[in-house]
């Protein structure tokens, strides 16, 4: 598979996993299972720095580089991608570099088999195992994984390599408990955290919104812009031109809505002067905006933001606080 693709997996160092490329070892050290990596999947398709064009000319960079595949990506990741897609794929605003890398692209999932202390994605009606956008999912059973396909890219794969596989009906029922055990497990973690019914969120969210809590809330942000940063499914990018040998490029790169210069317009002008509306702008894009434009949230409930904040705000906290 690496012959085709650039293939990346989790490896588990201390107590945290991150992806790294699969080189000669082969996937010495891999965790596909346990929760997802420290980093999210988004930079695979969504680079956090990209070249889009050179100055004085409408030529970019032939340099065409294998596809990725991710292995373990999780149900978080996943679902973060029905957010990017509908930034970047929406009909006549589409973004080729993106659209490319994701049909491209190989997703090789799998469920967790852990969850970690920020994990709250059953409190959005999520579920901690992918259900639809990957091309192959693995079930960790036993010393095996119970392969379940996707898409046609995935069937082709699986055939393709079919002599690695043997029958799985035997442990469909072992998956199926395990799955079931672990979303248990995780509903009573986040049950203390008195989060609001999904189906509340977005109606307490306007009750609260000219309230004290988003004054309170940026009390201890540092507007460092980590929470936007390490979120799979925020996609905001700022444009910069640079010099670079006798021309000139123009970047593509991650921007944060928590910074001061994300929504300084022409002449100095700042409609979000104010740390407190920045914030709550964030939580109005993921749980006001979103639900209204794809019926879905723009939080996966992945717990990265509490675990990157320096401000120690935690998300679960904020909307326990909506109540």
């Amino acid at each position: 598979m690496s012959k085709t693709y650039r293939v990346y997996v989790p490896v588990k160092e201390g107590e945290n996993r991150y992806y790294k490329k699969v080189r000669d070892k082969g996937l010495e050290g891999a965790c596909i299972g346990e929760i997802r990596p420290v980093q999210s999947i988004k930079s695979f398709f969504f680079p956090a720095r990209t070249k889009v064009s050179e100055y004085f000319s409408e030529k970019t960079s032939d340099k065409k580089s294998r596809p990725v595949a991710i292995m373990g990506a999780k149900a978080c990741d996943l679902a973060s991608l029905k957010v990017m897609d509908y930034v970047y794929m929406q009909d006549s605003f589409k973004d080729p570099f993106y659209v490319a890398r994701r049909q491209e692209g190989l997703i090789i999932s799998s469920d967790c088999t852990s969850f970690g202390e920020t994990c709250f994605c059953v409190s959005l009606g999520l579920l901690p195992y992918p259900t639809e956008d990957f091309d192959i999912n693995l079930s960790e059973v036993g010393s095996g994984y119970v392969v379940e396909i996707g898409s046609d890219k995935g069937q082709k794969l699986i055939k393709d390599y079919s002599k690695l596989f043997q029958s799985a009906d035997l442990y469909i029922d072992k998956k199926e408990a395990a799955r079931k055990k672990l979303k248990l497990e995780l509903e009573a973690h986040v049950k203390a955290k008195a989060i609001p019914s999904k189906e509340l969120i977005q109606e307490l969210f306007k009750k609260k919104f000219d309230s004290d809590l988003w004054e309170e809330t940026a009390k201890t942000c540092v507007e460092c812009g980590a929470c936007n940063v390490i979120c799979p499914a925020c996609h905001c990018f700022v444009l910069k031109d640079q010099k670079v040998g006798e021309g000139f490029e123009r970047l593509r790169m991650w921007d944060s809505c928590l910074l001061m210069s994300f929504s300084r317009v022409a002449g100095g002008a700042n409609p979000r002067k104010l740390l407190a509306s920045r914030l709550r702008n964030r939580f109005d894009k993921k749980f006001n905006f979103f639900p209204d434009v794809i019926g879905k949230f723009g939080c996966t409930g992945c717990g990265r933001c509490t675990e990157a904040c320096a401000g120690k705000i935690d998300i679960r906290e904020v909307l326990s606080k909506l109540s």
